[in-house]
């Protein structure tokens, strides 16, 4: 446990930051597997609207820390592709 009270502070901090994150992290999760089950189904017109809304999800978490930067680009690298690939 903290002794000190900016440990203590710091502790406090640390789990708003970590609910926080936690919810970043889940809507994100849910923002790509949006755009994986519409590849799946077929439906090219609903992954790209899918994906128009995941790309800034994904980079903006990358920006806040919440995953790394290079994971979030080959994500967006990947299922871009995966999107493009699929007839009309």
């Amino acid at each position: 446990m903290a002794n000190t009270s900016s440990a203590k502070r710091a502790a406090r901090v640390s789990l708003r930051r970590l609910d926080v994150n936690k919810s970043r992290r889940t809507r994100l999760k849910s923002g790509v597997r949006t755009v994986e089950e519409a590849i799946a189904s077929g439906n090219k017109v609903t992954a790209e609207q899918a994906l128009k809304l995941a790309e800034p999800m994904l980079m903006r978490s990358a920006q806040k820390g919440i995953v790394p930067k290079k994971t979030a680009s080959r994500k967006v690298s990947r299922l871009t592709a995966r999107v493009k690939s699929m007839t009309a």
